[in-house]
């Protein structure tokens, strides 16, 4: 508890000098003195601390705030050396005598006592004045130094008025704690009775002997309905003559109070209180494995038909540490838990799990697993539309076609009487005659041109070259 009330300090308990540990239903001072040694400010408000104690040790405490407490003695504060503030505002502080412990606290500036049964006693404030001399303020209200003086001349008459007080006031206080003992053990009882009449079957004043028809009628689930209502009713009843019953202001009271509180609010929390969760089905009693996203993280699956892997990419948040992370993968699904919260996916092909790899991107803070697919797994390819051939080819090659249908194996022939060496005229093939255009075909045919018509007076030169 003090650790989590000193966030302030980053947690640090040892080097602390201001912690509040106020409502928090402590009912003992303990630890503190040695876990916390530099305090200088404690609150310890509205809990129900009936001692002080435990605090000696604390020889920087600077401010001590006890109000609302069952204190009923100041004590065990002369060790806190440098006290200068005492809050005992609503206590009950009956042995007024007990200040004079506190006359070992010299740096002692202010004191309240307001709400305490001391408070009440003939001569209060001038006993508390004349015993603390080092007090500047009582009850918030500064003590002049004529008030000092008037209540040192009359100390000793005072001193013998609070004894007599205090003594009536113990002998009450003795009764009082008598009465509640005997309230106690009272209830007690009653409880012990209550519950071993509600425990055996006919506790609502009928015994159902007939075995044969141990439902009651219509008329007795009327009159079971009415002694419901009636339980209702006397608890509403219970419950307002608790806080309407005068009782004296005593710290038993006030535990007891406290107590009626606390069993109100567990019972309040009992039908409140949720049922834990079934665990999430991962893997059916036949085997099927199941798809998971508690986390509900965006997640792409693809087939990476280069490398023959699979590639999941799972969205994990981007700033959360990677320890967090804890990865499983099987030869046909992927575990992933994110937080504790099951991702769960179950893979198209079998992969190698041994070989699988997982990468966190440091931008995205994406989780990459790259799996190969088992070497007996079978790829998936698509097929390639072939060109058309032509008519010619698909002819020529009819005969092969049925060859190769009928499983004949093919052989390689090669005539050595044909093409024995190369031929380097005819490397480019030459064109038909028909196909040959009209200069080519003078280039071929000279002795044709002769026969073509010309004019009367042309002489035909060897030497000379043709027109192009």
């Amino acid at each position: 508890m003090v650790r989590r009330r000193a966030e302030h300090n980053e947690c640090e308990i040892f080097s602390l000098e201001e912690v509040s540990l106020h409502q928090q239903d402590i009912e003992r001072i303990e630890h503190i003195d040695r876990w916390c040694r530099d305090l200088r400010i404690l609150y310890l408000q509205n809990n129900l601390i009936p001692t002080i104690e435990n605090l000696g040790r604390l020889k920087k405490l600077e401010y001590l705030n006890l109000a609302l407490n069952n204190i009923e003695v100041i004590e065990n504060l002369e060790g806190c050396e440098s006290l200068q503030k005492l809050d005992l505002t609503v206590n009950f502080v009956g042995q007024l005598s007990s200040v004079a412990s506190l006359q070992h606290n010299v740096h002692l500036r202010e004191l309240f006592l307001v709400g305490n049964p001391c408070t009440e006693f003939d001569g209060y404030r001038q006993y508390v004045v004349a015993s603390l001399l080092q007090l500047k303020w009582l009850d918030g209200t500064e003590i002049s130094r004529s008030e000092r003086i008037r209540a040192l001349q009359g100390l000793d008459e005072v001193r013998r008025r609070v004894k007599q007080q205090e003594q009536e006031y113990l002998r009450r206080r003795a009764g009082e704690k008598e009465e509640a003992q005997r309230k106690a053990a009272g209830q007690e009882g009653g409880n012990k009775e209550g519950g071993s009449k509600e425990g055996k079957p006919g506790f609502n004043g009928r015994w159902y002997t007939d075995i044969n028809n141990t439902v009651p009628g219509s008329k007795e689930n009327k009159e079971n309905q009415e002694v419901e209502d009636n339980m209702e009713s006397d608890e509403e009843r219970r419950e307002k003559e608790f806080w309407q019953t005068p009782c004296s202001f005593t710290p038993e009271s006030r535990l007891e109070a406290h107590r009626h509180l606390e069993e109100k609010r567990r019972a309040k929390e009992k039908p409140t209180e949720k049922t834990p969760k079934a665990p999430r089905t991962l893997i059916t009693a036949d085997g099927r494995v199941m798809n998971v996203n508690e986390p509900k993280l965006d997640f792409c699956l693809t087939e990476d038909d280069e490398t023959n892997t699979l590639v999941l990419d799972l969205a994990v948040y981007r700033h959360m540490d990677t320890s967090l992370i804890d990865l499983d993968v099987q030869p046909t699904y992927a575990r992933v838990s994110v937080k504790g919260k099951i991702f769960q996916m179950v893979l198209p092909a079998e992969v190698k799990p041994d070989s699988s790899t997982a990468q966190r991107s440091q931008t995205t803070g994406h989780l990459v697993l790259t799996m190969p697919r088992a070497e007996g797994e079978i790829k998936v390819t698509k097929s390639v539309p072939r060109p058309p051939r032509a008519c010619q080819n698909r002819r020529s090659s009819s005969h092969e076609d049925s060859k190769r249908k009928n499983n004949v194996p093919e052989r390689l022939e090669v005539d050595p009487s044909k093409h024995s060496a190369i031929d380097l005229a005819n490397i480019v093939q030459r064109q038909s005659a028909k196909e040959e255009g009209p200069l080519e075909t003078c280039r071929i045919s000279p002795t044709n041109t002769s026969n073509s018509s010309c004019s009367e007076g042309f002489v035909d030169d060897p030497d000379v070259p043709p027109l192009i």
